[in-house]
């Protein structure tokens, strides 16, 4: 087969270790997954509700113009049904804008120490990746901003990111997007954006109105729960929604997928309780941390990124030994950190005691 040659260095994505192989492999029968940053209280009753009662027609294909869900969207941003675009999660989203705009001779922008599927999209699209090394776990926009040229084709700006949980503030955004050329598309994702508490962070809509080449980026896989229906939609100006239809696969968002997002977008009471709730939960790790003098970096997504001084595959491996999946933070560029989805609270007093045991087995060892 002749397949292409960057095909041989890249590595499909690796999601979270599935619950059931590690009850398998090491024999237990209660696990908590912590790894993929997914709602631990699930989805709205709303959701559950249609779900149970629905006769879904399996048979038929379903909208390919997702006409109910996109009048639901529209009316809650207040934006036209022409300025949005949806995918089968938000990871097929960033695939369509890629193979929209990026080729061999063509270079995107992002930072590093974010959503590795930016770069994975670039190298399958044979594009020039260029990298700016993050700012205590912030996007460096000034150095991001040097690495624009004439080739440029696609900025990248996860804001919360993953996996730092940082995020781009409104003061600093607009003066960054003042100076990106207008034929650059700036993809502005805010997978965790329902999780923010911050005062300075960017209000969104205004900037696709003010900017005509910027596209926001919406999941409902996170904290709206139903990250397995896989579906996320993108907002921009219409120019752009016009230009990345073709690129996008017909009927990409399944029938259950779009019915769930409706109900799933309308009870915003669902929303706000996980948000309250995530936030308290953050609040205990950052307590832990401190107690022991641990790095960390703020987050204001449902996730922490830790540093606990030892090989992010060593503490991967003794949580999961004892039934608590996390994510090793050597495979996404912080070998010393492990990041934690915020679980319930429940959740999160037994991976704190996991992990406090760990780091006493350690300070042992060291004792000897």
């Amino acid at each position: 087969m002749k397949w292409k040659k960057h095909l041989y260095t890249l590595k499909p994505y690796q999601p979270g270790k599935p619950i059931d192989d590690v009850k398998r492999e090491f024999g237990l029968t209660e696990i908590i997954k912590l790894a993929s940053n997914e709602n631990p209280y699930g989805y709205s009753p709303k959701v559950k509700k249609v779900l149970k009662e629905t006769d879904w027609q399996l048979a038929l294909y379903p909208d390919g113009g997702a006409v109910n869900l996109r009048e639901a969207v529209s009316s809650f941003w207040g934006v036209e049904g022409n300025q949005l675009i949806f995918g089968n999660g938000s990871d097929n989203l960033i695939q369509m804008i890629t193979k929209a705009l990026l080729s061999p001779g063509v270079n995107t922008v992002m930072a590093t120490g974010t959503f590795s599927q930016y770069s994975h999209n670039a190298i399958l699209e044979q594009a020039e990746i260029r990298e700016v090394p993050h700012v205590n776990g912030r996007h460096d926009l000034d150095g991001m901003l040097a690495q624009i040229d004439s080739n440029t084709s696609v900025v990248w700006l996860c804001s919360p990111n993953n996996p730092t949980g940082e995020y781009i503030r409104e003061a600093e955004l607009l003066p960054f997007l003042e100076q990106v050329p207008e034929d650059v598309l700036v993809v502005f994702d805010a997978a965790y954006y329902e999780y923010v508490t911050a005062d300075d962070y960017p209000a969104l809509i205004p900037l696709i109105t003010r900017y005509k080449n910027v596209i926001i980026l919406h999941t409902f896989s996170k904290i709206y729960g139903i990250a397995s229906l896989r579906v996320g939609y993108g907002i921009a100006d219409e120019s752009i929604i016009r230009m990345l239809e073709p690129a996008r696969e017909p009927f990409n968002v399944n029938s259950v997928a779009q019915r769930a997002a409706m109900e799933a977008i309308s009870d915003q009471s669902f929303i706000d309780e996980c948000r309250q709730r995530n936030r308290e939960g953050l609040q205990a790790f950052y307590q832990f941390c401190e107690n022991n003098q641990l790095s960390y970096y703020p987050s204001q997504g449902n996730f922490i990124l830790m540093d606990t001084g030892y090989k992010g595959n060593e503490v991967f491996q003794y949580l999961l030994e004892r039934g608590v999946i996390v994510r090793s933070g050597e495979a996404l560029g912080f070998p010393t950190s492990i990041r934690v989805t915020v679980g319930s609270a429940a959740e999160n007093a037994l991976v704190l005691k996991e992990l406090e045991g760990f780091l006493q087995t350690k300070k042992s060892e060291a004792a000897k």
